[in-house]
């Protein structure tokens, strides 16, 4: 089965008005032993937008998560931040954050102290990282547990301090490399609910990778479905459905629809990639 039978045109930009996030223009990496990790990708990202980059492993989500972050350089192509190359974006004025698959918090540190590394780093002044530190925790529900160690925490709650330190630099574009993907399917869907409440409230530009389809449905006005050998974007489908979202939409036949869609694509794309 050919990918191209199963992949609708480009969808229509649901915020067509707003200025572009991200623009990856051609963009691929070839590494040093000459294998391609990613083929030339050209995706456009609006400035708002919630979009998931779904596909299994090694197909090159978390190396076009990293180039958007600057923590790895295209080999070739262009990638602009708000129209800028991604080491000028402290020219635009915005501020970008990135969270790991791992929640990576320092153990003998406390949830606040943690929390307030990235400010700490950036020489903020006290009382203004205090605010925000403050501020941080509220919106993650951790104000109570501030004091407390990692170790003391659920890996619900860990994911929640980590996602605060993301928060805490009040960017504009939040990039997450599968941040819940260890958790059990209750903590994750929870996590997932209080991540688009966020996103609604604040409306930052969001880059999230993932391997799980329902994740992906439940998240995203946009997935970008992506297959490996070489990685490659084969889709990028619209989840037309409004917000807020919450059980009734994963228990709904809409949300099947789109799983079943997304799950035809990806395996037609590895059985083209097996070929």
């Amino acid at each position: 089965m050919k990918i191209a039978s199963l992949v609708p045109p480009a969808p229509t930009m649901t915020t067509a008005s707003a200025p572009m996030a991200i623009e990856a223009l051609s963009v691929e990496k070839v590494y040093a032993n000459g294998t391609q990790a990613l083929r030339p990708v050209n995706l456009s990202i609006a400035e708002g937008e919630f979009i998931t980059l779904l596909g299994p492993s090694g197909c090159g989500k978390s190396t076009l998560l990293k180039m958007v972050a600057g923590l790895i350089e295209p080999s070739d192509g262009r990638l602009l931040l708000w129209r800028k190359p991604v080491n000028k974006l402290a020219s635009t004025g915005k501020h970008l954050s990135y969270v790991f698959q791992e929640a990576t918090l320092m153990p003998w540190n406390s949830v606040l102290k943690n929390v307030r590394l990235p400010l700490e780093l950036e020489g903020v002044p006290p009382r203004e990282a205090d605010r925000r530190v403050a501020a941080a925790l509220q919106r993650v529900g951790l104000e109570k547990f501030a004091d407390a160690l990692p170790r003391e925490l659920s890996g619900g709650m860990q994911m929640r301090a980590s996602i605060a330190r993301g928060l805490v630099v009040e960017p504009n574009l939040l990039l997450m490399d599968e941040p819940f993907g260890a958790l059990d399917e209750i903590t994750r869907n929870a996590l997932d609910s209080d991540l688009l409440d966020l996103w609604q409230r604040h409306q930052w530009t969001v880059m999230f990778v993932t391997h799980s389809i329902h994740e992906a449905v439940f998240l995203s006005q946009r997935v970008i479905v992506m297959a490996a050998r070489p990685g490659r974007v084969v889709a990028d489908i619209k989840i037309d459905e409004p917000f807020p979202r919450d059980e009734s939409f994963r228990l709904s036949k809409r949300f099947s629809e789109y799983a079943m869609h997304l799950h035809h694509l990806l395996v037609a794309a590895s059985q083209e990639s097996a070929s």
